[in-house]
């Protein structure tokens, strides 16, 4: 799993030593330039206007006689975060990739002395890494060492590099298993990466596949696996993830959407909108891909348990159908609204196990990761939606959330539960406890994606655990809808790793 290493160095003149190829020249160009670059700034400029508004290549002086300006454009403006940093990094990257450098070195100037800047050579460095990485399916076809051909980055900056490729470690991965094809990512080899990725590391992998096991444990999630039974590679599981840090002082318990592949069942997706589905399995991924990154850092206070149900929703003639009432693993009576809503019946049961052990574990905090609306991408844009229950508003895990995602540019919102979302999944007769959806589109539903939560609590039980009940539990739902892949394009997109270094800023940086 190959991704360029970093080197880091205090100072430009420290990496004279370096084998470096070209320099990379990442700020805003509007403020003081660096003195050692400045005169090849201006040259430059005296001869392409465009330098210093748009990335280029020109020659100097410098390493491998090539120097890369990459504008980030004013990074002063309140509405602006270091996510220009990021992009700019990237494209001076493409750059970089097409020009065959192999080893640039990396340098950010020019930005502001603010909290939201603080780790903008952290962020400029995954920023190169997002804009370089290939397909899972292409470096099995071509080679990594075909595709990957950027092997070594030099930045100068205070930074820890273990870190940086600690969390590049788990953004590969959550890119991997998020945006590989349906067939390539089938749960048993999607359980089966998960077993490599974790060899040789501190994370205990279990994969849960006896289907009678799965049909006693794990009602909900097998009412959407219904349809894929008869096809033994669309088989379902459920991969459990477990690190036990040597101090535990807190446990991060998270349940992970794995739909390798969404038809919507019984209610299908039509005009189009089944392309893409193959990265529904996108909580799933960057709840394993934070916890790659866990296993490389292996913290000493923070333990955490993952399970990911890893499902293809399948159309069929055993497939489930609306106005079913099945029972959860909660005891939990669901009546099925649509069965396109299918990923929070999946993390229901996957919750309520971890709500049941929760009192074995220090410190539990809890959080349902998942592309689980579009209503969360029409409402929050690129934002990933952060919704927290009453214990976790109290200790105000959204806003440490919202915080480090806004230094380590993985950005989040934060929405609020209210009565009207527990009431419109309210049961309306005795015959059922709650109700999974409604059967219209979460885009045009009046709080699309906060109702979902509410649904989600009820299902797994934790309601049971608010304020107002002896044993609360922090738990927050993250919908990463807008989130997962850039552009919004969930065909084509390029897979961004949310949330995943939002998570490791919050946890694991100190």
């Amino acid at each position: 799993m190959a991704f360029p290493t970093v080197s880091v160095f205090d100072s430009y003149a420290a990496t004279a030593s370096g084998d470096f190829d070209a320099v990379i020249l990442l700020g805003d160009f509007e403020r003081e330039i660096p003195d050692d670059f400045s005169d090849y700034v201006a040259q430059a400029q005296q001869m392409d206007a465009r330098v210093g508004k748009q990335a280029l290549l020109v020659p100097a002086d410098v390493a491998g006689g090539r120097l890369i300006v990459a504008p980030t454009g004013p990074l002063a403006p309140d509405y602006n975060d270091v996510r220009c940093v990021a992009e700019a990094a990237g494209a001076a990257a493409r750059i970089a990739q097409q020009a065959g450098v192999t080893k640039p070195l990396l340098i950010v100037f020019g930005v502001p002395h603010e909290a939201r800047y603080g780790q903008a050579e952290a962020v400029a460095y995954w920023g190169v890494c997002q804009a370089l990485y290939e397909p899972l399916e292409a470096r099995e076809h071509h080679g990594e060492e075909q595709l990957e051909t950027v092997t070594e980055i030099g930045i100068v900056g205070a930074l820890d590099e273990q870190w940086l490729q600690a969390v590049e470690a788990g953004k590969r991965v959550a890119r991997d298993l998020a945006g590989t094809e349906p067939e390539r990512m089938a749960p048993p080899r999607f359980a089966e990466y998960c077993q490599q990725a974790f060899a040789h590391t501190p994370v205990r992998v279990t994969v849960i596949d006896d289907v009678q096991q799965l049909q006693h444990e794990y009602p909900l999630l097998m009412a959407v696996a219904r349809a894929s039974l008869g096809v033994e590679r669309h088989h379902p599981c459920v991969v459990r993830l477990e690190y036990k840090a040597p101090a535990a002082e807190q446990t991060l318990m998270f349940a992970g959407k794995g739909i390798v592949y969404d038809t919507g069942g019984a209610d299908v997706k039509t005009g189009g909108h089944m392309a893409g589905m193959s990265r529904d399995k996108g909580g799933a991924a960057g709840v394993a891909g934070f916890v790659k990154t866990v296993a490389e850092m292996r913290p000493e206070t923070v333990s955490v348990v993952a399970e990911l149900g890893v499902v293809r929703n399948s159309i069929g003639a055993d497939a489930f159908v609306a106005d079913e009432i099945i029972t959860g693993h909660s005891g939990v009576r669901v009546r099925i609204g649509n069965t396109d809503a299918e990923g929070r019946l999946v993390l229901a049961d996957l919750l309520s196990h971890l709500r049941a052990e929760a009192h074995d574990y220090p410190n539990p905090q809890l959080f349902s990761v998942a592309t689980l609306t579009g209503h969360a991408a029409l409402a929050k844009g690129p934002y990933t939606a952060l919704i927290p229950n009453g214990p976790a508003r109290v200790k105000e895990l959204s806003e440490k959330l919202w915080e480090a995602g806004e230094v380590y540019g993985d950005p989040t919102e934060i929405s609020w539960s209210r009565r009207e979302d527990y009431h419109f999944v309210r049961a309306r007769t005795k015959a059922d406890d709650t109700l999974s959806s409604n059967n219209g589109p979460s885009a045009t539903t009046a709080r699309g994606h906060q109702f979902p939560a509410a649904f989600l609590a009820i299902a797994s039980g934790l309601d049971k655990h608010g304020n107002d009940s002896q044993q609360p539990l922090p738990y927050v739902h993250v919908d990463i809808a807008g989130s997962g892949v850039e552009g919004g394009d969930w065909q084509h997109g390029k897979p961004t790793a949310a949330p995943v270094t939002c998570f490791a800023g919050c946890y694991l940086h100190q």
